[in-house]
């Protein structure tokens, strides 16, 4: 598939779980937060302590905890969508 389809996808499956296999053979999991033009931005499925809401200002800026904000803040690097060889939508949370 092209760079422009699966853009088209990553835009309109914003907040849905997927599974994203690359051209190395590496598996992501996650929820798409957010997509630019070169990459998209996972939430990490399964239990994460202290997602959002407000904590101390340790380290993510603005006094807001681990995963606030959209997109790239509290995430890592994104996946280049460059790199995506199959995208899955799953039908539950893990």
């Amino acid at each position: 598939m092209s760079f422009a389809h699966y853009y088209g996808v990553c835009q309109q499956n914003r907040g849905r779980a997927v599974e994203i296999r690359t051209h190395d053979g590496r598996v992501h999991r996650g929820r798409i937060q957010h997509v630019d033009g070169r990459r998209v931005y996972l939430q990490p499925l399964g239990r994460q302590s202290n997602l959002g809401g407000f904590g101390y200002g340790f380290g993510f800026g603005s006094g807001f905890g681990f995963g606030s904000g959209f997109g790239r803040r509290g995430f890592g690097a994104g996946i280049a969508i460059g790199a995506i060889a199959a995208l899955v939508l799953l039908p539950f949370f893990f």
